[in-house]
C-alpha cells in the first residue's frame, strides 16, 4: 500500500511538472525567437508583445522593442488593458518561459490567441536579437 501511495505521489509530480512546463496540456502555442521575429516582421499590425517579467526586470535588464509590462501576477486583474488585443497575435514572454506560461494559460482562458516565445527573454538574447535598455 505505502508503495502505490509512493507511485502515485511521483506520478502526480511528474504530472504536474509536464504541465507548470507547458509539456501536456498546452491550450496555446509555442514559437522560437526566431518565429517570433518573422511574425513581428510579417505581421507588424497583427501582433502584440507582452512582456510579464517585474518592473524591475523589464527597466534594468532590458525588454522586446514595443513590449507591454504587465507582470503576471498582475495579469488577471489588468485583462481589460489588452481587451482592444483581442483580435491580435499575442507573443508573451518573461526570462526563461516559466511565468510566461502561466501568463499563456490566463489569456488563452480568457480568449486571446496567445504565442508563447520559447525560453524568454534568455532565449531571444542567446539568439543574437537585440533588448530595449
Amino acid at each position: 500500500m505505502n508503495d502505490l501511495i509512493l507511485y502515485l505521489f511521483i506520478g502526480f509530480m511528474i504530472l504536474y511538472v509536464l504541465y507548470s512546463k507547458g509539456i501536456i496540456l498546452a491550450d496555446f502555442n509555442f514559437v522560437s525567437p526566431q518565429e517570433a521575429t518573422q511574425t513581428i516582421i510579417n505581421e507588424e499590425n497583427n501582433v502584440t508583445i507582452l512582456d510579464v517579467r517585474t518592473v524591475e526586470e523589464y527597466k534594468s535588464l532590458g525588454h522586446i522593442q514595443n513590449a507591454i509590462l504587465i507582470p503576471v501576477d498582475k495579469l488577471e486583474s489588468r485583462l481589460n488593458e489588452l481587451t482592444k488585443y483581442k483580435d491580435k497575435k499575442i507573443l508573451v514572454y518573461c526570462a526563461s518561459g516559466n511565468r510566461s506560461i502561466s501568463a499563456s494559460r490566463i489569456l488563452h482562458k480568457n480568449g486571446f490567441h496567445t504565442y508563447n516565445i520559447n525560453g524568454g527573454i534568455s532565449s531571444w538574447e542567446n539568439s543574437g536579437y537585440t533588448l530595449i535598455k
